[in-house]
């Protein structure tokens, strides 16, 4: 398991009339994860050009870190069976800082 940092870049198509109730929910999923031992930071942004496609920016301390958030209770019932359904798509980048 890598003790490196780990970012996460999540893209988020939500359907059309759907985006208040993601908003909504993610409002919860931003402050528990937050609350993680492993996580450095989740930052939420929206598209200026698309109001329907939300951009994830998380921060965690490894690979556990990442681990424990996605197989968290709140993670699982919340972002795996709420919010999913209400996307038309859903794209994820793990990542590591790369030094150049």
């Amino acid at each position: 398991m890598s003790t490196q940092p780990i970012h996460v870049f999540a893209k988020w198509q939500v359907k059309a009339g759907q985006l208040d109730k993601v908003l909504l929910l993610l409002r919860e999923v931003v402050r528990q994860s937050r609350e993680e031992a492993g996580n450095l930071f989740y930052t939420v942004n929206q598209s200026t050009t698309d109001a329907n496609t939300i951009v994830l920016y998380e921060g965690y301390a490894g690979e556990e870190a990442l681990d424990a958030h996605r197989n968290a209770a709140y993670f699982q019932e919340t972002v795996v069976a709420k919010i999913v359904p209400l996307l038309e798509n859903r794209e994820v980048i793990i990542t590591t800082s790369y030094t150049v």
